[in-house]
């Protein structure tokens, strides 16, 4: 059976097979999100509520506690938690109006949000070659754009994905600041419950009671999506800068669009695909590069 992090799993692990397995898990939103009978908001509400279920029976096996240092690490996970809300909201509207394919690899434009907003909040110099990389994927991103028209459903799915980056990066840049000592599983409690707290007005203004058929979706978001996968990302902090962490998880889309290929017959065209290509270059660099020891660090 398949756990969140654990710390005696995932030290034999190279960080490099780390990410990439993380990559396939949160991978899987891409489908589920895209093919849950439910609307956005009420699916990110049940997603984050069986989330933290799943990970506080695996926090509690654990023996892991729950104390937070000092005033400036609450307020941090309080900020993550309010940014992971409205990254997973806007997120899921991206795919429901753009598909799998422009939803996910729209998303994936905040390796380049961070690889500027890093060097600028964070006071520090700028790396040509992440750069350079980040150039490669938005290349790729604008090989995706259906045309500029906001009458366009996929337009409008470009534009959810883009608003999602940003909030992305960001809440990536307050976790490695100020809370990446913290236990990936724990903060990723912190996170699920804020996010139930903020969206539980779905109750008043949706039918928030799922039909039968969306329970396989929203139990596969909340297990391996959310507890498994995106636990495993945070701990990728450890290892690397959020610069490279972002760059190397843009694999995630092509993973997500192969899960919507195999399991929903839905073929990317060639401009995605060759969009597609363009990330994954990036990827293959920064990879290459972090193995050799560039880019790893606090």
């Amino acid at each position: 059976m398949f756990t969140p992090i654990n710390q005696a799993v995932i030290r034999p692990l190279h960080p490099i097979l780390q990410i990439n397995l993380a990559m396939v898990f949160v991978g899987t939103s891409g489908v589920l999100g895209r093919y849950v009978p439910v609307e956005a908001p009420v699916a990110i509400w049940w997603r984050a509520c069986l989330g933290l279920v799943f990970l506080l029976a695996f926090c509690w096996y654990k023996g892991y506690g729950f104390g937070l240092r000092d005033r400036r690490q609450r307020a941090a996970v309080l900020l993550s938690g309010v940014l992971m809300a409205v990254h997973w909201i806007s997120y899921f509207y991206a795919l429901k109006l753009g598909g799998v394919a422009i939803g996910m690899l729209a998303i994936f434009t905040y390796p380049a949000m961070t690889t500027l907003l890093e060097p600028l909040l964070l006071k520090r110099p700028f790396q040509l070659h992440h750069l350079l990389l980040a150039g490669l994927v938005l290349g790729g991103i604008y090989l995706l754009a259906p045309g500029f028209d906001l009458a366009n459903q996929a337009t409008l799915g470009l534009l959810c994905g883009l608003g999602s980056a940003l909030v992305y990066s960001l809440r990536n840049i307050v976790v490695k600041t100020q809370i990446a000592s913290m236990q990936g599983s724990v903060l990723m409690c912190y996170q699920a419950g804020l996010t139930v707290v903020l969206v539980a007005p779905v109750w008043y203004f949706f039918e928030a009671v799922p039909p039968a058929e969306a329970w396989p979706y929203l139990l596969g978001l909340g297990l391996f999506t959310t507890a498994i996968g995106h636990t495993l990302f945070l701990a990728c902090f450890r290892f690397f800068s959020v610069s490279t962490t972002s760059l190397l998880s843009c694999i995630q889309p092509i993973y997500g669009i192969l899960l919507g290929v195999v399991f929903f017959r839905e073929v990317p065209g060639w401009s995605a695909v060759l969009g597609g290509a363009l990330i994954l270059s990036a990827v293959a660099v920064e990879a290459v590069m972090a193995m050799r020891g560039r880019g790893v660090g606090a």
